[in-house]
């Protein structure tokens, strides 16, 4: 079977130019892939290169070494090397990424944010709706919330307007950084039903879960990339 994602000898080091030109290496050789049905967790300390991987993978970042092949219908999209316009093609109607952070338009509504991530994925302005009221409540976000900007929230409601933004559309591979952080157990168990509801219908997921009763309940396996990043400071 073809992975939705695969990382194929992958390399990153940053060159901090306000320090002179010092290279920080961050991974080197980073292999690994993610098949349909599957929660692949990315194992391993803080400072190991897991967020480096997921961000390489949505295109924010770039490699210097290797391939990262995305599966997008019959074709295969190598994100490294992957001209901007295609990048975010993918983003439309493949990769799903729900980040630790909520960025978003000022003054605009959060139940408004999720359902144009739900039409800009491919859901009729209906279905977006609908969607969008679902997992707010599925989210336990207030419905006297909805309509206000998410700016105004507190970190935990963020976060839910985050993880609905990133889970209404159906992208068959969805990358997830450290996304119940900020959450409280009900809401933890929440996401840990969305993700096995996703996974259940097909979908890949790439994931970094700090909590470790959620990385147990969700992953299927889990990748320490702390070779990745020996590898690199050889």
């Amino acid at each position: 079977m073809i992975p939705l994602i695969a990382f194929e000898a992958v390399g990153k080091t940053f060159t901090l130019h306000l320090r002179g030109g010092t290279r920080l290496p961050v991974v080197a050789d980073a292999t690994l892939c993610v098949h349909p049905g599957e929660c692949v967790v990315l194992g391993g300390p803080s400072g190991s290169g897991k967020s480096s991987l997921l961000k390489m993978a949505y295109g924010n970042y770039r490699c210097d070494a290797g391939a990262i092949r995305v599966r997008r219908g019959e074709a295969v999209i190598d994100v490294a090397r992957a001209a901007p316009r295609e990048i975010l093609a993918l983003r439309r109607t493949v990769i799903a990424y729900v980040s630790q952070f909520l960025r978003v338009i000022p003054r605009v509504g959060a139940r408004a944010v999720i359902e144009a991530a739900g039409r800009e994925g491919g859901l009729d302005p209906e279905a977006a709706r609908t969607r969008a009221a679902c997992l707010l409540a599925r989210l336990h976000l207030p419905e006297r919330l909805w309509d206000l900007p998410p700016a105004t929230f507190s970190g935990g409601e963020q976060q839910r307007v985050n993880i609905a933004r990133g889970l209404i559309a159906d992208r068959p591979l969805i990358l997830m950084d450290e996304p119940t952080a900020s959450l409280d157990a009900v809401n933890r168990a929440v996401v840990i039903d969305l993700i096995r509801e996703k996974r259940g219908s097909g979908a890949g997921i790439l994931g970094i879960f700090h909590d470790a009763d959620v990385r147990e309940a969700v992953a299927t396996r889990v990748v320490d990339v702390t070779e990745f990043r020996e590898r690199a400071a050889a």
